[in-house]
């Protein structure tokens, strides 16, 4: 009689903890299907964005960016005063200045990324091409008595200071700048990166 009295009160003691854990899992489901519900617990992917060596050195070998470029002609002439007449010589000079940034000017820390945001300080904005006259297209306008190649290198010179006070302006860095931004946070984002900040240095 004895063993089977113990086996009574120890068969309702089992079901009892079993049901203690029952109610408590039921309670800890409770919670996270309320907290779920009214916004408190978020699942989603980590918004950790980790930006490699090697895109790194991706976008430092584009080199030279270029983010505006103005064409442009000058008309350049000198006169040379004579006894009987005067020598005249015109020419037409074309050129190219491409306004951008030279990646391998970077300095070091130039590109952080914090989470899904990226800071990238570039270089200023400057000409990438001093030669930027096309002297194949130089053609002389009007030429009259004879001319030495100093004479011509004189005009050339005159002609490059020209095309430089005409298309280094502050409206045309400007709008550089502005083409710049854009570019820079395109390929930025499209590797993810929500908030790109840039500066120039």
């Amino acid at each position: 009689m004895a063993r089977n009295k113990k086996n009574i009160l120890s068969f309702p003691m089992g079901l009892l903890v079993l049901a203690i854990g029952i109610i408590l899992l039921l309670c800890i489901v409770g919670w996270i299907y309320w907290d779920i519900r009214d916004g408190h617990i978020e699942f989603g992917a980590d918004q950790q964005i980790d930006i490699t060596p090697e895109q790194i050195k991706s976008i430092k070998e584009i080199g030279e960016w270029e983010f505006l470029s103005i064409s442009d002609e000058e008309l350049v002439d000198t006169i040379r005063l004579g006894i009987f007449s005067n020598d005249r010589l015109a020419r037409i000079y074309y050129g190219t200045l491409r306004l951008g940034v030279n990646l391998k000017q970077v300095e070091p820390g130039w590109i952080v990324a914090r989470g899904d945001t990226i800071d990238i300080t570039l270089p200023q904005i400057d000409l990438l091409d001093r030669d930027f006259i096309d002297e194949a297209r130089t053609r002389s306008f009007y030429e009259s008595g004879t001319w030495s190649p100093k004479d011509r290198e004189s005009m050339l010179q005159r002609a490059y200071h020209k095309m430089l006070q005409r298309g280094m302006t502050s409206q045309n860095l400007q709008i550089a700048k502005q083409n710049g931004d854009a570019q820079v946070r395109q390929v930025l984002q499209s590797m993810g990166f929500k908030q790109v900040k840039i500066q120039y240095k």
